[in-house]
């Protein structure tokens, strides 16, 4: 069987057909199928039969059968693939008019091309300005109306409503300038001073600024300490030390996420479910709290440490409202060999401005996010011990992989770029700068002051008020509101408190069964501080959340707590319309950072 295509075809003859032809056998004719491939003929004898039909049909001026058969195979060109012969046929009779046409198309299409050249090069060099311009500088408002609708209403729903998510926070104007300003424009893949990209000596600047700030805002010294500021998060800076540091299965150890750990830190759920890319990648070991206290059990932490082994011992959470005891951390992470990191993310404000204690005497590595309590941009930071490790009596500490020397900056950078990720955030980072020598400022220092200050006065209205609270107060900026006691869900309390324009997250509290109907809400103070509200102002906030409460446990006696029958009894509730009222009453009372409002 032979396979054709015209008017450039490639024709297919088994090799064993082609080896049982002797020289004076004529190949058949056949009719090559124009734009079809590899099409399958009939037989020799049917295709004959075909074309002498065809032939007879056709005029006297018609050109007989060698002499076309001799055009059709005029330039033959036999090679073999895969063992198999193959030809390679050009047909010329019938390409003229096709030629033709193709020219005229050609010769249109390269006309209007040349005339539009011509009309592009007869513009002046400022109509070619102004032509950029129109694109270019439009406005939000002009360029993207829906957009710039959506972002106004959000405007207006952080400036009507209170903001006491713990992890959130307001951010200047000259930080929301930054990034939005023309770095974005760069491509800076690679750390400072080697780049995969020319024209980054400015973002070589700017980061460079960035990581000295950074460490000048903990009081770290450059000869011990290195940073990395290109994380995209902290989950994603988290990720990139366990990268760095450890192989796939590898073991790690953090706080329950339901005692108040994060789920980067490695969780699974009740049935087994892999929460995070830590414990899909990496074998995770969690230690828990007391039930009784809320505080972290360091007796069991150490027997669960010593038999476990990990290679990363993890201290930080996201939910945890007392200081952390760092040193019980560092004796442990000795007896097991493990290095031992903090996850800061949630109070390294508190910690650059002195009101909380630091990992950094204690930890190897430790890691944040930078948009909580430091009031920067959203992103992550890595900081990483440098140069010889400790000893004692002889002993090294901080064993992790048994050499004198800290080696964690090479492996956390290359885990960072380009193991995990690719160009850095320029605008972040510029963003971050700013941030970071805002800390350094009287201003900030009381202003973390008053974070705190806030924190324990709202625990206390709320305690006041027959609420129950983990640990029974706050050492920092936020506090767990227990609800079990009250018969209410974490998320109803949230959806309540949302509807009202106050905004709380839902929790599991400590020994929850599981995180489908968390049994509390986190409450954090720095977002309505950056707004200026002080003591006074949380004792108000505390009398809004109790009645949110009250309206929570009105609507679950009357519709039950399901999530379907909870939001049919909260539509267009009268006690909910008059609660939001007052809130924004209150709220608009505060200016808001970085806008005129």
């Amino acid at each position: 069987m032979e396979f054709t295509r015209a008017p450039l075809s490639l024709g297919f003859v088994p090799h064993s057909s082609h080896e049982n032809q002797t020289p004076n056998d004529t190949p058949p004719l056949v009719s090559c199928v124009p734009l079809q491939l590899m099409e399958p003929q009939t037989t020799t004898e049917s295709k004959n039969m075909d074309f002498n039909q065809k032939h007879q049909q056709t005029s006297a001026g018609s050109m007989d059968l060698n002499a076309e058969s001799k055009i059709a195979v005029e330039e033959d060109e036999e090679f073999r693939i895969l063992g198999h012969s193959m030809c390679l046929k050009r047909r010329r009779d019938n390409n003229n008019s096709s030629c033709a046409t193709t020219d005229s198309a050609s010769s249109h299409t390269s006309s209007k091309r040349s005339s539009t050249e011509q009309n592009r090069k007869g513009q002046s060099p400022e109509s070619r300005r102004q032509a950029v311009r129109a694109w270019g500088n439009q406005s939000l408002q002009a360029a993207d109306p829906d957009i710039f609708e959506i972002l106004e209403k959000e405007k207006l729903r952080q400036y009507k409503g209170i903001e006491l998510i713990a992890s959130e926070n307001f951010v200047c104007k000259a930080v929301m300038e930054a990034l939005g300003s023309h770095v974005s424009n760069k491509y800076s893949e690679g750390m400072p001073g080697a780049r995969y990209y020319a024209g980054n000596q400015y973002i070589d600047e700017i980061e460079m600024l960035c990581c000295q700030r950074a460490l000048a805002a903990f009081g770290l010294d450059s000869e011990s300490w290195g940073v990395n500021v290109q994380p995209y998060s902290c989950t994603s800076a988290n990720f990139a030390v366990y990268t760095g540091l450890l192989l796939p299965g590898d073991r790690i150890m953090g706080l329950d996420t339901p005692s108040g750990g994060n789920t980067s830190h490695g969780y699974y759920t009740p049935n087994g479910m892999k929460i995070s890319g830590a414990s899909i990648f990496f074998e995770s070991l969690s230690y828990k709290v007391n039930p009784r206290t809320g505080i972290i059990d360091f007796e069991k932490l150490e027997e669960r440490a010593v038999d476990y082994r990990p290679k990363i011992l993890i201290c930080g959470g996201s939910s945890y409202p007392r200081e952390w005891e760092y040193s019980k951390f560092r004796q442990i992470a000795d007896k097991c060999g493990a290095v031992l990191m903090c996850d800061m993310a949630q109070i390294s404000g508190l910690i650059a401005a002195k009101e909380c204690a630091s990992p950094f005497e204690f930890c190897d590595i430790v890691t944040s996010t930078t948009h909580k309590s430091l009031r920067g941009p959203r992103g992550g930071i890595i900081f990483y011990k440098k140069g010889p490790k400790p000893r004692k009596s002889g002993v090294l500490l901080n064993q992790g992989d048994g050499s004198d020397k800290y080696d964690f900056e090479e492996k956390i950078n290359f885990a960072v770029c380009s193991a995990l990720q690719g160009g850095p955030h320029n605008n972040h980072i510029a963003a971050l700068a700013i941030a970071l020598k805002q800390l350094a400022t009287p201003e900030y220092q009381e202003y973390m002051q008053q974070v705190k200050k806030n924190a324990q006065a709202l625990a206390s209205a709320l305690l006041r008020r027959n609420c129950r609270l983990v640990t029974g107060g706050t050492d920092n900026h936020l506090l767990l509101w227990d609800l079990r006691n009250l018969g209410l869900t974490g998320k109803n309390l949230e959806k309540v408190c949302e509807m009202c324009h106050i905004t709380v997250n839902k929790i599991a509290i400590f020994d929850d069964n599981g995180t489908l109907l968390p049994g509390g809400v986190r409450i954090g103070t720095p977002a309505m501080t950056s707004r200026g509200c002080l003591e006074s102002d949380f004792e108000t906030m505390a009398e809004f959340l109790c009645r949110a409460a009250q309206i929570t446990s009105s609507v679950q006696r009357e519709h039950g707590k399901m999530v379907k029958s909870f939001l049919k009894g909260v539509e267009n509730n009268k006690d909910i319309i008059d609660l939001r009222t007052q809130v924004e009453n209150f709220a608009t009372q505060f200016s808001m950072p970085g806008q005129d409002l």
